[in-house]
């Protein structure tokens, strides 16, 4: 786990409780975490996702892997401990925007196990919930899919350490929720989520 380096510095709590914010605007926050291969359709059913949501007028927001290594994560490649970083930001960013209030939905490749444990525990720690979701697709379908021409450029010796192929991915044991796309359509899947929301008490079915 990384340590604060910083010296002099003292935990400022606000005003307000999170269970006070939380009532006052109506309100739930957690964490979903959307992990698996590449391709397998993290991020196309956390987009379907997010849109349920947000018609259905929860306040909702989507951390994409892509897209946070364009800001955020700049500075940060894909070696193991690179990673370690990648996710340990991300969860500190999800556990904040959950803390807000705001069901935030993020989709990561997160392929070791310590890390998504790491992203667990400091969401126990601060008493807000972290939902695992497994999109347990196998390779070979998401080779096939392969929308970005990722898997191809890896088995060409293009782009190394790649996970699935000469990198490893380590499968949920304990995941709150695994999602079969290779079995199901989107919708059935973004339902199975909806459904799981709802069953603790985060949101309402409409």
């Amino acid at each position: 786990m990384t340590q604060v380096k910083a010296t002099n510095i003292h935990y400022h709590e606000g005003n307000i409780t999170r269970d006070e914010r939380w009532k006052a605007l109506g309100v739930k926050g957690a964490t979903m975490w959307f992990t698996g291969l590449s391709a397998c359709g993290k991020s196309t059913i956390a987009c379907a996702l997010e849109q349920a949501l947000v018609n259905q007028k929860v306040p909702c927001y989507r951390l994409d892997g892509d897209n946070i290594r364009f800001g955020l994560n700049k500075n940060l490649g894909f070696s193991a401990a690179d990673r370690e970083e990648n996710i340990r930001r991300i969860g500190e960013v999800s556990k904040l925007f959950a803390d807000a209030g705001i069901l935030t939905l993020s989709s990561f490749i997160s392929p070791y196990t310590k890390d998504r444990d790491a992203a667990r525990a400091m969401h126990k720690d601060a008493g807000i919930d972290f939902i695992e979701v497994f999109v347990d697709t196998p390779i070979e379908v998401c080779e096939k899919r392969d929308p970005k021409g990722l898997y191809k450029k890896a088995r060409a010796g293009e782009i190394k350490g790649f996970t699935g192929i000469d990198d490893p991915y380590e499968a949920p044991t304990n995941a709150e929720l695994i999602i079969k796309t290779a079995e199901h359509d989107l919708e059935a899947c973004v339902k199975q989520c909806l459904d799981c929301l709802a069953k603790r008490g985060l949101i309402s079915l409409a």
